[in-house]
C-alpha cells in the first residue's frame, strides 16, 4: 500500500464538521485514505514531505464544466454575445468534435484545474456528433493519465433548430439512442464505491435543447441505476421566457413535473429563481452549482447565493465551460465569488472561509460524495499545499482559512494530492509532460478550428 506523510504542516484547514483549523501537525495517508492527523505522528511513509511552511487545504471540487470548450475560448466573434446567440454561433464549431479534440481539451482543462488545487472535476458533456466515437472514454482516459478524480456526464440533446432548439441536426439524437447510450455509459464507467475515481451522471443539456420525454426518461433511468441528475436551469431570462411560452410554467415547476427535484439533482447557474422557488429547492434538497465568472462573462446575472445558503439550499462552486470563462481555475472562482457577493450583498455575503467551503464540502454534497471535501481520518487523501512564504502572501497570513478568497492566490499551488498520490509537484503536473501536452493541444485545437 502506497503511503504519504506530510510532516509538521504549518496550518491545516480541515473544512470538517467542526471547522477545525490545526497548527503544526502531521498528516498521514495510506492507500488513498487519511489515517491520522496530529502532532508528531509515529508513522513513516514511502513519501515524506516537510510541511513546515505549508498551508494545507482539502482539494477543491468543480461541479460544472464543459471541457471541450477549452478549444473554443477567447474567440473574438463571440466575446460580446449573451447565451442564446453565443450558443448558436459556437455550435457551428462544436459540431466538429472528435475523440482527439475531447482528449486534449480534457487534458488541458483538467490539468489547469489541478494546478490550482482542484482534485475532482465534474464535466457536463452533451455534444455527441454522429460518428465521433466514445467521447466519455476519451475523457476518463485523460483523467486517469493526469490522476484527477472525475465525474463525467452522459449529456444529451434531442431538439435541433428544426424542432425549435438551438443546436444543428448533426449533434442531436433520438430519445431511444440517448437512453441506450446512457445505460451503456453507466454500465461501462460508473463506479459507486467510496473512493471512486470515475462516476457517471445523466445530464440532458437544458430545457430549451431537450424534450420533456428525454427529461422524464433520464430521471427514470438515473434512479433505476442510482446515478445523479444534472442540467442547466434558470441561467437567463431568455430561458425563462422560452419555458413560459413553450410549457406555460416557469423553469423549476416545469422540471419538477418531470421528476427533476430532489437530493440527487443539481442545477448549473440557478440565477433567476424567485423566493418561492428558493424555498422549494431547500425543501427538496435540490442543489445549485454556482458559476460566478461565467455568469458575469455572459451578462446572465448574479445568483442569489447568500439567500440560498440562509435557506439551506445545497450550493457548490464551478468554473463552467472555458468558452464562457476562458479559464479553468476554481481558485480564481473563489475570489471572484467572494467579491461578487460582497458587492451585491454586503454583510450578508459569505466570508472567505465560507466560499472555500462551497468549493469543498458544498461541492462534494452536490456530487453525493461524503468521502471527499474535508480533511479527517477516514476521508480520501485529496488536498493541496500552498507555501506561506510566497511574496504575494506576505502580510496576508493572519487567516489561512479566508485568504484564498480574500487576498486570492495567483499562480499554481505548490502540491496537489489526489487519492494519496502527488499529481502536482512544485507547481507542475507530475503525471504528464506539460510542454508536450501543450504543444500537441495547440495543434489539435488549430486543426479543429480550421475545420469550422
Amino acid at each position: 500500500m502506497a503511503s504519504l506523510l506530510l510532516r509538521n504542516l504549518n496550518t491545516v484547514v480541515t473544512c470538517d464538521d467542526a471547522d477545525t483549523i490545526l497548527d503544526h501537525v502531521d498528516l498521514y495517508c495510506e492507500d488513498g485514505v487519511i489515517q491520522a492527523i496530529g502532532p508528531d505522528l509515529p508513522q513513516t511513509a514511502d513519501t515524506v514531505l516537510e510541511g513546515t511552511h505549508y498551508w494545507c487545504y482539502p482539494g477543491l471540487i468543480n461541479t460544472h464544466h464543459h471541457l471541450y470548450q477549452v478549444f473554443s475560448r477567447n474567440l473574438p466573434q463571440v466575446q460580446n454575445l449573451e447565451l442564446f446567440p453565443w450558443l448558436t454561433a459556437l455550435y457551428e464549431i462544436w459540431k466538429g468534435l472528435d475523440r482527439e479534440v475531447v482528449r486534449f481539451s480534457s487534458l488541458t482543462g483538467m490539468g489547469e484545474l489541478m494546478k490550482h488545487g482542484c482534485t475532482t472535476c465534474f464535466d457536463h458533456h452533451y455534444v455527441f456528433p454522429a460518428g465521433a466515437g466514445d467521447l466519455l472514454g476519451a475523457q476518463f482516459a485523460a483523467a486517469e493519465e493526469l490522476g484527477i478524480r472525475m465525474v463525467a456526464s452522459r449529456g444529451s440533446m434531442d431538439l435541433s433548430r428544426k424542432d425549435g432548439g438551438l443546436p444543428p441536426d448533426s449533434v442531436v439524437q433520438t430519445v431511444d439512442e440517448i437512453m441506450a447510450d446512457s445505460l451503456k455509459a453507466i454500465e461501462t464507467y460508473h463506479d459507486p464505491r467510496p473512493g471512486s475515481m470515475r462516476q457517471v451522471v445523466l445530464a440532458p443539456c437544458s430545457p430549451f435543447s431537450v424534450s420533456s420525454e428525454l427529461l422524464r426518461q433520464s430521471a427514470i433511468l438515473a434512479r433505476q441505476y442510482g446515478v445523479r441528475l444534472h442540467t442547466h436551469l434558470c441561467e437567463t431570462k431568455d430561458e425563462e421566457r422560452w419555458t413560459l411560452e413553450a410549457h406555460g410554467v416557469r423553469p423549476l415547476e416545469y422540471m419538477a413535473r418531470l421528476g427533476w427535484t430532489g437530493s440527487d439533482v443539481w442545477y448549473a447557474h440557478g440565477i433567476h429563481f424567485n423566493d418561492e422557488e428558493l424555498r422549494e429547492l431547500a425543501r427538496t434538497g435540490t442543489g445549485v452549482a454556482h458559476c460566478p465568472i461565467s455568469n458575469m462573462k455572459l451578462s446572465s446575472g448574479v445568483a442569489r447565493v447568500p439567500e440560498m445558503l440562509a435557506l439551506g439550499v445545497p450550493v457548490g462552486l464551478a468554473v463552467d465551460g472555458s468558452a464562457s470563462n476562458d479559464g479553468s481555475s476554481l481558485m480564481e472562482e473563489l475570489r471572484v465569488c467572494y467579491l461578487l457577493h460582497r458587492l451585491t450583498s454586503s454583510d450578508k455575503a459569505p466570508s472567505g472561509y465560507q466560499v472555500l467551503k462551497l468549493a469543498t464540502r458544498g461541492s462534494a454534497a452536490l456530487l453525493g460524495r461524503e468521502d471527499i471535501g474535508q480533511l479527517a481520518a477516514g476521508k480520501r487523501a485529496d488536498l493541496f499545499l500552498v507555501d506561506a512564504r510566497r511574496l504575494e502572501l506576505a502580510g496576508a497570513e493572519y487567516s489561512p482559512a479566508d485568504v484564498l478568497a480574500t487576498a486570492g492566490l495567483r499562480g499554481p499551488v505548490d502540491y496537489t494530492v489526489v487519492e494519496g498520490r502527488i499529481v502536482v509537484k512544485e507547481g507542475l503536473l507530475a503525471g504528464v509532460d506539460e510542454a508536450a501536452v501543450a504543444e500537441r493541444a495547440r495543434a489539435v485545437c488549430k486543426a479543429y478550428l480550421d475545420r469550422a
